[in-house]
């Protein structure tokens, strides 16, 4: 049984598809984001970024968003979400059958200004008629914050400028607020303060945890928003893909090693390890590189283990 302080179930946002992806200089063949998404479904997994509808220009990676979202198989209990800058993108999603949207904003000035070119109350400013036009079309919007925990140009941010653009975004009809720790200098500590500033003005249910691993404590980060009630995280298969916009920032943490700390807590996540492994192999193999994940690897090195032992 999982120990009262933890949430009896979690929910795992796996965004793999998207910002595990866009930052692939290769592109990334249609069918092969398709197949990923296919066994990450197969998997268990119920929530799955899997587009973004930005300017191919500035994001080549994700060109393919409507291709994707027509062929992807939609199953009950599957949501399918996308991120979108604008109506123009809202639009294409909508018409690509999304269940959500996402719009993103910052608490670091300097990172809003480098990442979308505005200031932070202009680009809440623009997501505005994006949220308001989407809830009336009857798709959810969940807000990002970017740079929680640190900022790459500004060092570090105040817990209580993340919460005032986390309320901004809930008043504004965002339903859930992803809190996300860019450049992954967070620790348990300051992840906690920050949650706790933001609880004041967005209810812990609506808050998600999104956990880079540059420095080490993603896992560590999420113990301690687990701690202080948060039962959201956004995580990508294999430890996949980072922020373009953020000079040296590693990937983001791994399913596979959320998946193995909620199951050793008791915590239900609704996920099979074994085919999330295997769903990480997949694309790992594909983008010809070693996993990311920490899991992943321990449970391949057992395998190969028991397989000379056999020998």
């Amino acid at each position: 049984m999982p120990d009262e302080q933890f949430p009896a179930q979690v929910k795992i946002v796996e965004v793999g598809p998207r910002d595990g992806l866009q930052n692939e200089s290769s592109f990334v063949p249609t069918a092969t984001k398709v197949e990923l998404i296919r066994r990450l479904v197969d998997a268990g997994v119920t929530y799955i970024e899997a587009a973004a509808f930005v300017s191919p220009k500035w994001v080549p990676q994700m060109a393919d968003g409507s291709h994707v979202l027509r062929e992807i198989e939609r199953r009950d209990g599957v949501v399918f979400s996308a991120l979108v800058p604008n109506l123009k993108g809202l639009e294409a999603a909508l018409e690509a059958r999304c269940d959500e949207v996402a719009v993103f904003a910052a608490a670091s000035e300097t990172f809003s200004q480098k990442n979308i070119n505005c200031s932070i109350a202009e680009s809440i400013d623009r997501f505005a008629p994006v949220v308001e036009r989407a809830l009336r079309e009857g798709a959810r919007v969940r807000g990002y914050v970017s740079c929680v925990l640190g900022c790459p140009f500004e060092g570090e941010i105040d817990p209580l400028q993340v919460a005032r653009v986390s309320a901004r975004l809930y008043q504004m009809g965002c339903y859930e607020i992803s809190l996300g720790d860019t450049i992954g200098t967070g620790t348990p500590l300051k992840t906690r303060r920050m949650i706790e500033a933001c609880a004041k003005g967005v209810p812990t249910s609506a808050l998600a945890g999104h956990f880079h691993d540059t420095w080490g404590m993603a896992v560590a980060n999420i113990y301690a928003a687990l701690q202080s009630g948060v039962a959201t995280f956004d995580s990508s298969v294999s430890g996949i893909g980072g922020c373009p916009y953020s000079p040296g920032a590693t990937g983001n943490v791994a399913t596979e090693d959320v998946v193995y700390l909620c199951n050793e807590l008791g915590i239900q996540t609704g996920i099979d390890l074994a085919a999330l492994v295997d769903a990480g192999e997949f694309i790992s193999s594909s983008l010809e590189r070693s996993t990311s994940s920490r899991v992943a690897r321990a449970m391949a090195a057992r395998r190969a283990r028991a397989a000379s032992m056999q020998r």
